[in-house]
């Protein structure tokens, strides 16, 4: 009787990652089921990257929809361990950082299942954010830990995992974008948003960090003004920064300036947008690494990052919300000074390949 592998996602980033890990199982014949948390419930956050990414419709879906971290993570604890139980699974594969991904870790070593983490090893060294809690747990019970660069590698090995769990595989968030460039590229979006080729900067802005005070909202807002004067900006606008933009009466220090808004769009629609934009803003960990294998500058509203690569090899800046370095930057794309980034090392699009090929030799799959 062939091995049974459960593939969870719940949040945007997950599906992207979990694409051509499908795509590859299907091509090898190892049989598994989607598992879908429901974390990200937002049609626009979630169905519309399943149809982007021709995701089949996930075989069990979990319904769980937002919640304090505490309530989402419990009742995702409750609800993945109903459906564990059921059958006889020799692998849970969990992806990325969000709750899903170590809520469904732990209920599967809990049952004595073997845990797989993609992207396992990144550290941001902050304790403030709930994703690094998610990714510091979760290594530590995995039993195959795929990493994306070798910065992931050393951290774990700091952390005092065995080497043999741990395996560089490259970057599974690139072979989605290699298989869907050619693709994305087919859209007409530059007529359809008013945009010029390589005349507008492109803004993501979500994290609690950056849009859940006041204060900070408006650090982000005056470094989105002082982009505006320069160039073109289009802003899909996350559900939580525009909710936040009303609860703070921000509304208006972004009307009538020169900004597209939008709802938040599609994977496909995303791409397309990155490929022809001159600069990217964002607070978003896998936007840095697409950007970086794009060879588009990217500035980062964070204090840090967990994918160092992208600053060290690729074209990833980080500005965190000071308006002075922004700035400096931006001046520096402008005229042509800034960084032009290197290929990085396993971002070739074959990462998945090198995790079925570990996971079939490993599980005698």
């Amino acid at each position: 009787m062939p091995k049974l592998i459960y593939l969870v996602v719940g949040a945007r980033p997950n599906f992207m990652k979990i694409a051509p890990l499908i795509k590859e199982f299907k091509k090898e014949k190892i049989k598994f089921k989607l598992i879908h948390t429901g974390q990200h419930y937002d049609y626009n956050m979630s169905k519309v990257f399943f149809d982007d990414l021709g995701i089949p419709e996930p075989d069990i879906h979990l319904n769980i929809g937002s919640a304090s971290h505490a309530v989402q993570t419990a009742k995702i604890l409750i609800e993945f361990e109903k459906v564990l139980v059921r059958e006889k699974v020799s692998l849970v594969v969990v992806v990325g950082d969000v709750n899903s991904t170590l809520a469904c870790a732990l209920v599967a070593k809990k049952l004595h299942i073997k845990v797989a983490h993609i992207e396992a090893g990144l550290r941001s060294f902050n304790m403030e954010m709930p994703e690094e809690i998610n990714r510091l747990l979760t290594d530590q019970i995995s039993d195959f830990l795929f990493t994306t660069e070798k910065s992931a590698v050393i951290n774990l090995k700091r952390e005092g995992i065995s080497s043999d769990k741990i395996f560089f595989v490259g970057n599974i968030m690139i072979d989605v974008l290699i298989m869907n460039l050619e693709k994305a590229k087919e859209l007409n979006l530059l007529d359809k948003y008013n945009l010029k080729k390589n005349d507008y900067a492109l803004i993501t802005l979500h994290r609690p960090s950056n849009v859940d005070t006041k204060e900070n909202l408006e650090k982000m807002l005056n470094i989105l003004n002082f982009l505006q004067e320069k160039i073109k900006v289009f802003f899909p606008i996350h559900p939580r920064t525009k909710k936040n933009l009303e609860k703070f009466d921000l509304e208006k220090n972004i009307k009538d300036l020169n900004i597209v808004l939008s709802h938040p769009i599609g994977y496909l629609e995303f791409l397309n947008l990155m490929t022809n934009s001159k600069l990217i803003l964002t607070d978003s960990g896998g936007i840095q690494e697409e950007a970086s294998y794009l060879k588009i500058p990217v500035l980062t509203a964070r204090m840090g990052t967990e994918r160092p690569v992208t600053v060290e090899e690729g074209t990833n800046t980080i500005i965190g919300r000071d308006i002075d370095k922004a700035k400096r930057h931006i001046e520096e794309i402008f005229t042509s000074k800034y960084k032009n980034g290197k290929n990085i090392e396993y971002w070739d699009g074959r990462a998945s390949k090198r995790i079925v090929k570990v996971l079939k030799e490993k599980l005698n799959l």
